[in-house]
């Protein structure tokens, strides 16, 4: 059976179809057109360039269709089975090297001399069908080089992977789906079973890629494939994963995105170097100082970084001492440690649980202000006379042992006891006085409720409830006024060395209107809106917010690293008169450990508002929440605030009624809340009346306008 080279009546042809080569019987040919009867039992008309380049055997007379049919049937076989007999691999090892291209008929001869037609198209088919290692530019075949081959093999493993896990979790995926919506978790794991493990590996991980970015380019192609069928969701991902139960309910997929691992398992690739800080800290202990220091915090607080001592001076002033954590003395920055605490950025402190920066080894442990234990410590220490102002400052490397970790409330109901501690008593009359004196220099201060988020059941039947944490105003002065004192003190001390630090800055003249106290909400919306936003910068430039100068924070090295930074910038003035990193240094460093404070502090931001969400949506049909109107905005809306929750609303100027002003209340009747998406809207609002503050302006919203 030889070769033909026109393709006439009663001709054999092949051509392509399915990505299969199929035999035929050319009916008739014109002008380059063949009519073909196929294996299908039916006739196609098809242009000759389609036809494959090996043609025949050629049968002469007239045949019936029954008798084509047989032909074509036989002679199927005859060259399915000897293509399956053919090895491409071993013809690509002969031929690699040799040849860049060539035909059908040539390879047919390295197997056998003078090959028949059906040898030719034997080897056409096994050709065609080993992609990997040869393409088929008609006539001829190119071989591929070595090189090449390596990469479609791994390209043609990474499809038929690709091509399972398609198939496999498709159906699946739209499984969970219909579990979720319908509420029903109970079929995941019989689904899941049914799984082929390695194709469930692969499902689970993409699903976590995803959590982390939905926008992973790498994941993108094998995700659209996955999820069709399925509605948009932000979030499908997620919730296929928890349906799944590949993560636990309530899963905080925001630390998965700031990749910031929960828990303190993180550091123990780092283990040795934390035992060398230990050893290299007892090398370098000496006795600590001998004042009464106090620390005061929440009672939860175990990362304590920073404790006072007050006394009076024989002139009727105050002398304080501040003591502050000192993890720098010995800290290996630019080690593998330094890195990893570097991307942690800060501490997170959420209500399913606290996740701290340092190993808690170091953080709650090595480092920690306990008290009885010797700590290394940055010492400050101010001279105050009796108008309250300073006369002295000095600052110095030391080891302290606290005497006592005590809490706000204690130290609240201290203050009002008939024999209250002179350190207390000190330490809150200074305090006030630097609030005082911060006010008259334009300060902005604001004083909200904080809302107390408790979880019980967590993380499988988690219950939210929402309360007010206690207030400790106080206490809580002492502390806070303390640390912005530090904090100054710190930026100017390094002002006056010529040496840089991360100031945070805000180089802004506020409105006369803002300066002050401000506790109800509209006051404080106004006040957040003229604000500008706060930076970090190695120059010093004033904080307006905080009336300073210069602001450079040091105050919390244990939980936040630029503190960390800058605690080493004074460690190493104190200690060789210069800092540790010039200007131009820690200004190549701002980028990263900006974006790393962005992408941490935006878990700390948005999981809060989650938990409430999730409260709302369980308790929204069953009350109304108090909402104050704080902007009436446009468009339409009014914005208001939930000050019991610290969360704001937008609500349609039609749902409150025809006269909206601002600080009007309701009772507000929310619904459609998805913690998920942060959807949350107003149903219903109910006027609480009140009687307005005399000579207070107030805006009557109505169809006609503003009055």
């Amino acid at each position: 059976m030889a070769l033909e080279r026109y393709a006439g009546p009663g001709c054999l042809v092949e051509y392509m179809q399915g990505n299969q080569a199929q035999v035929a019987w050319v009916l008739e040919e014109a002008s380059g057109r063949l009519r073909l009867y196929t294996l299908t039992k039916r006739e196609e008309k098809m242009a000759l360039s389609r036809v494959l380049p090996w043609m025949g055997p050629r049968y002469d007379g007239a045949r019936d269709r029954s008798e084509i049919l047989e032909i074509l049937t036989a002679c199927q076989a005859r060259r399915e089975a000897a293509a399956k007999a053919i090895d491409p691999l071993e013809l690509w090892e002969l031929s690699q090297g040799e040849v860049r291209e060539e035909s059908a008929e040539w390879f047919a001869g390295l197997v056998g001399e003078h090959p028949d037609v059906d040898a030719v198209a034997a080897m056409g088919r096994a050709l065609l069908g080993c992609k990997t290692h040869f393409k088929f530019h008609p006539p001829k075949f190119e071989v591929f080089p070595a090189e090449l081959v390596e990469r479609r093999m791994v390209e043609a493993a990474q499809a038929e992977e690709r091509e399972k896990v398609v198939v496999a979790g498709q159906a699946f995926f739209k499984e969970l789906w219909q579990g979720w919506l319908s509420g029903d978790r109970k079929k995941a794991q019989a689904l899941a079973a049914r799984l082929d493990p390695e194709a469930g590996r692969r499902l689970a991980e993409l699903l976590r890629r995803l959590m982390a970015d939905a926008e992973d380019a790498e994941a993108a192609t094998l995700w659209a494939m996955l999820r069709k069928g399925l509605p948009e969701h932000p979030l499908q991902a997620y919730i296929l994963a928890t349906q799944w139960g590949i993560v636990p309910p309530h899963y905080n997929y925001l630390l998965d995105q700031a990749d910031y691992a929960p828990g303190d398992d993180w550091w123990r690739p780092f283990a040795a170097e934390i035992e060398a800080r230990k050893a290299g800290l007892a090398s370098l202990a000496r006795d600590p100082e001998p004042l009464a220091f106090v620390s005061v915090d929440s009672p939860t607080t175990r990362d304590i970084d920073d404790a006072f001592f007050a006394e009076a001076r024989e002139d009727g002033g105050i002398r304080l001492v501040l003591a502050l954590a000192d993890p720098a003395l010995d800290w290996d920055f630019g080690g593998p440690l330094d890195a990893a605490v570097a991307a942690r950025a800060s501490s997170l402190y959420l209500p399913e649980g606290t996740y701290h920066m340092l190993p808690e080894a170091l953080g709650t442990g090595l480092y920690s202000l306990l008290a009885g234990e010797v700590r290394p410590s940055l010492v400050m220490e101010w001279e105050f006379d009796a108008a309250g102002e300073t006369v002295g400052f000095s600052m110095r490397k030391s080891f302290v042992r606290v005497a006592e970790n005590t809490t706000y409330a204690a130290v609240e109901a201290a203050l009002d006891a008939p024999d209250v501690p002179e350190n207390l008593a000190l330490g809150y009359k200074l305090a006030a006085a630097l609030r005082q004196k911060r006010l008259e220099r334009g300060a902005v201060i604001i004083e909200r409720p904080e809302p107390d988020i408790i979880l019980s059941g967590y993380p499988e039947n988690t219950t939210v409830e929402m309360g007010l944490c206690p207030s400790y105003p106080r206490s809580q002065l002492m502390v806070s006024e303390f640390m912005i004192l530090g904090n100054t003190a710190a930026a100017q001390y390094a002002v006056s060395h010529g040496a840089a630090m991360l100031f945070r800055t805000q180089d802004a003249t506020l409105p006369p209107e803002i300066r002050g106290v401000h506790d109800d909400p509209p006051s404080i919306q106004r006040v957040v809106r003229e604000l500008p936003p706060t930076l970090t910068e190695p120059d010093p430039r004033p904080h307006a917010t905080l009336a300073a100068t210069a602001y450079a924070p040091v105050t919390s090295p244990l939980r936040r690293y630029a503190d960390l930074v800058n605690l080493a910038q004074l460690e190493a003035l104190l200690r060789t008169g210069a800092p540790r990193w010039s200007r131009g240094e820690l200004e190549a460093r701002l980028p990263e450990l900006s974006s790393r404070i962005e992408a941490v502090g935006r878990v700390q931001r948005f999981r809060p508002r989650y938990w409430k969400l999730l409260y709302l949506q369980r308790t929204c049909r069953e009350r109304t929440f108090e909402g104050i109107v704080v902007d009436l905005g446009g468009g339409g809306f009014v914005s208001l605030s939930l000050p019991d929750m610290q969360i704001y609303v937008r609500a349609t100027r039609d749902t409150l009624g025809d006269a909206v002003y601002i600080g009007q209340r309701y009772a507000l009747r929310l619904g459609k809340i998805d913690p998920l998406t942060n959807e949350l809207r107003v149903f219903g609002a109910e006027e609480i009346p009140a009687r307005l503050p005399e000579g207070a302006e107030a805006f009557f919203m109505t169809a006609g306008g503003t009055k």
